[in-house]
């Protein structure tokens, strides 16, 4: 079933369902969980991924939840391929925790710069906002930047360097 080249997208399946087409569905047991060929018309076709694979489901329940829930409920399941110990081995992915450990990483920095803009723009347009010219910018920007460098002669000074 892996092999599969022809198959069917979810969207399109449900529309079937929806028309009275599905004929069948047959549920095939591999190694690595379980996939589901479906009949309507005169034609056969495993559901797809939405990458365009074979959908391959690694609980069985999952896949029972699925179509009982899209109006499919009678099917016939082979189980003559079905492997419960690949299942465990193949679905172990050593960078799925540091994957989602970046992508929530990502999504709070995300959530804080928006509110920091949403801040800004706030402020912006108050009007009790005390807003400074370029030039008192610089003279502040120039008297701290004296300011660290008077700090980091003494520093160095001290230190024996």
């Amino acid at each position: 079933m892996g092999t599969t080249r022809d198959t069917i997208d979810q969207n399109t399946l449900a529309r079937l369902v929806e028309a009275g087409a599905v004929r069948g569905a047959s549920i095939i047991g591999q190694p690595g969980g379980w996939g589901v060929v479906i009949q309507y018309g005169m034609t056969e076709r495993a559901l797809a991924a939405k990458r365009g694979a074979v959908r391959n489901f690694a609980r069985f329940e999952t896949l029972v939840g699925y179509l009982k829930k899209i109006g499919i409920a009678k099917y016939q399941v082979d189980a003559t391929q079905y492997d419960p110990v690949t299942v465990k081995e193949e679905r172990f992915r050593e960078d799925a925790a540091e994957r989602m450990r970046h992508a929530h990483e990502a999504a709070a920095h995300d959530k804080w710069f928006r509110a920091q803009v949403e801040q800004a723009l706030q402020e912006a347009d108050d009007p009790a906002t005390v807003w400074l010219s370029n030039e008192e910018v610089k003279a502040h920007s120039a008297a701290r930047r004296a300011e660290w460098s008077k700090r980091a002669g003494k520093q160095v000074a001290g230190s024996g360097v």
